[in-house]
């Protein structure tokens, strides 16, 4: 599948969500792939603390049958702020809380 354009990538990204190819981690592996697929291809990367947790989970359930929400929650959330380590990290952590280990508080990142 091309990955070269917003669309593209986030419809990749709906079917590596579908195939879950790893036992434990998929949601966090294929965020961390989306985010350096963005930085790649179109300089930016997401703001995941941007984006609510219950919204995002409910549109990865529907982007099987319709992408829309995803890819305009992405899209409200991409920054151009790629060299940001700090934003880059910080989405890794955001994706713990999306995957809902209690440690994590969205506040606190």
């Amino acid at each position: 599948m091309p990955q070269t354009t917003f669309d593209e990538i986030v419809e990749k990204y709906v079917e590596m969500n579908i195939a879950h190819p790893f036992r434990e981690g998929n949601g966090r592996s294929t965020r961390i792939w989306l985010d350096l697929i963005f930085k790649k291809e179109l300089q930016r990367i997401v703001e995941w603390n941007k984006i609510d947790k219950e919204d995002y989970l409910l549109a990865m359930e529907r982007s099987p049958i319709w992408d829309i929400e995803i890819k305009q929650l992405l899209k409200n959330a991409l920054v151009g702020e790629i060299n940001s380590r700090e934003v880059f990290m910080k989405g890794i952590d955001i994706s713990y809380y999306y995957e809902g280990y209690t440690e994590y508080n969205i506040e606190d990142l």
